[in-house]
């Protein structure tokens, strides 16, 4: 990227089969700024995994509800923004089940907390949440 903050938006509808989006836009973005395939693989399944909660918890099924997606990127980190507009979490009960609990389902903020650098949540907007996650990009990464 060419200047040192810039600013990327992307609305999805709030539909499981629209997160298909996500990888291909992703995995696409994050190779030309370098990021390595793993590196590309992970932030992906973060930005999927935050977005399924959004769909199941938050939207409960809501197909009309947006979803929308700011990815901020500078020299040094890049940051996704992702803002929904349904049923505010607890932020104290946002945590993953046991990993020794083998089932399907349940780990998606595991997935979210270990990949990225940093997940906050803000429930101050009058409705919804703003998830933010932050992962700083390695030497290999700042390369034109």
């Amino acid at each position: 990227m060419d200047t040192a903050a810039d600013r990327l938006t992307l609305s999805i509808p709030g539909h499981q089969r629209y997160l298909c989006v996500l990888q291909g836009f992703f995995g696409s973005f994050l190779a030309a700024l370098n990021f390595s395939s793993a590196e590309r693989m992970r932030v992906t399944l973060a930005v999927h995994e935050a977005c399924a909660n959004i769909i199941e918890h938050s939207y409960q099924g809501d197909t009309a509800q947006r979803i929308d997606l700011t990815v901020l990127i500078t020299p040094a980190e890049l940051t996704v923004e992702i803002r929904d507009y349904g049923r505010k979490p607890d932020p104290a009960m946002i945590q993953p089940r046991a990993l020794h609990d083998v089932r399907p389902g349940g780990l998606g903020t595991h997935f979210m907390r270990s990949i990225m650098d940093s997940v906050t949540y803000d429930i101050s907007p009058e409705t919804g949440t703003l998830l933010r996650m932050t992962k700083r990009r390695s030497a290999s990464c700042m390369s034109p």
